[in-house]
This record gives structure tokens, sequence and C-alpha cells, in this order.
């Protein structure tokens, strides 16, 4: 049976396969069933438009994490591009700006299926058992590995930080979104300096920082942006949006900033070289 996955957007993430479509449908396109996959509730409105469009080359479901959607045991190529693979579903935290403990009912350890790229909510969060079969299929990748997913340095442990350099590593990531995350953070930072996984600054090692979230100043979110730097990871500015995805334009030119290696570092220096400044002219 022929299935189409259709999009409203496309992202890195997005399979290129024939059965691939963002947006409308062409001339010969044709299939036994149509899904709509939908990410973002923002992308609600066009989502369902398609949808819609749709229903006239096959049967057509809505769904996807913006509507909700647990997610189910994972099929690779299905609806990220092949090299991603998620090996658990869920959080138990319940951090308030989340959506993902609440669309998915608590953690649950998924079947193991091959990738380099490992997307999961909370990877650290799940069984010793689990987590090093999870390493042991990393192993064997030929392509260099990557966490696109947060790890949680509330959770990292001496031998977590031994099993990422048995790996060819290209960038794995934390997460500062609140003040509380800060000093597991910083605790995080050290473990891995102690074992050389990162030294003065690393490209590898990046950290998302939530910005632009209710009572969030602009000099809040630098120097959250700037202590992250001085731990020697690289932060990763995540601009907060509503349901409506809606976020004010000068937050976005900020996030831009603090987006890009490029633009960190230069940003970086500047902010540092600026609080110098002020510093010596007091």
């Amino acid at each position: 049976m022929k299935t189409i996955r259709v999009f409203p957007r496309r992202t890195k993430a997005t399979p290129d396969d024939q059965n691939t479509y963002i947006g409308d449908p062409t001339l010969f396109a044709n299939a036994d069933k149509v899904m709509v996959s939908c990410a973002f509730t923002w992308d609600k409105p066009e989502a369902e438009r398609l949808a819609e469009a749709w229903k006239w080359i096959a049967p057509t479901e809505l769904g996807g994490p913006a509507y909700g959607d647990p997610g189910r045991e994972f099929e690779p190529g299905m609806f990220l591009k092949n090299g991603y693979t998620i090996t658990s579903r869920g959080c138990n935290n319940k951090c308030w700006f989340c959506y993902v403990w609440k669309r998915s009912g608590g953690l649950r350890e998924l079947e193991i299926k091959d990738g380099w790229i490992v997307a999961d909510d909370n990877l650290l969060a799940c069984s010793e058992d689990h987590i090093k079969k999870v390493f042991l299929m990393l192993q064997r990748q030929k392509n260099p590995i990557s966490f696109t997913g947060g790890l949680e340095a509330r959770l990292l442990e001496n031998w977590h930080i031994e099993e990422l350099l048995k790996l060819r590593l290209r960038s794995f990531y934390f997460a500062y979104d609140t003040e509380d995350d800060y000093d597991p953070l910083l605790n995080a930072s050290t473990m891995l300096k102690n074992y050389g996984l990162i030294k003065k600054t690393s490209h590898k090692a990046g950290c998302y920082c939530l910005i632009g979230y209710p009572g969030d100043t602009f000099e809040k979110a630098e120097k959250r942006l700037m202590d992250v730097l001085k731990l020697g990871f690289t932060p990763f500015a995540m601009l907060y949006r509503d349901d409506k995805g809606e976020y004010k334009n000068d937050w976005r030119k900020f996030q831009r900033s603090w987006a890009r290696p490029a633009a960190i570092f230069a940003t970086g220096a500047e902010t540092q070289n600026n609080i110098i400044y002020k510093q010596e002219t007091k």
C-alpha cells in the first residue's frame, strides 16, 4: 500500500523521498493513503487546509505532535529523514513551557532502530539497560553521531560520558530553560571537562537556551547565554512562542544573533568586551 506523507513546512528533519510532499497535491500524485503530519501548533490552519486538499487523492488522516499525538513505535524514514532515530518518547518532567509531557503521558522506551541522529525527548531519563543498548547501536554507525534532543544535565553520570567518548561525535546538546537548570549545567560542564570532552569552548557541546518567555528581558537572556558560553558550551537561543506561534519582533532579532555559530561567537565576544569596558569605566 502506497502512503504519502504531507507536511505544512520543510525542516532539516523532513523526509526527502518521493512519497513526501510539502504543500498541495501535484498533478501526478497518487496513493492509497495520505497522512498529513503537523509538528507545530501554529501550522495547524495550514495542515487542516492541506488535509482538505489531499482527501481528493486518497483517504486522508491528520495528526502529529501539534494535535497531541503521543507517537507510536518509531518507523525510520516515515516522518523523519533517514538517519534520525527515536528510541524513547516523552518525559516525566512537567516543565510549564513544554508540551512533551502533556501529550506523551510519561516516558516510554521504544524498540531501538538504527540511526545516527538521536531525537529522543529525554534519553538520559531512560533505564540504564536501555541507554547502554542505544550506545551500542550508535557505536556501529558509519556516520558521526548527533543528539538533537537536549540531554538533561541533572541526570548526567560519569558512565554516560564514558559511553559518549566511544562515539565519533558530531554534536550533543543540553538545555538551560529556567534558572534552576544552571547548577546542574555547571556540574555537567565540570564533568565533561574532566574527561576532556569539552575544553574552553566546544562546537560539539551545545546548549539550548529558552528566551523571550513571559517576564524575560534582553538583559536576563543575554546573561544566561553568556553564562553558557563561559561553561564551554555553544549556546543556541530558542525563541518562546505561544500556541499561535506569536512572538515579538525584537526578540526574533535578538534570537538570530544567538542562533548560528559564527554569529554566536561574534555576539559573545562583543558582549564580553562591553562588560569589560563597563567594569573598567566605573
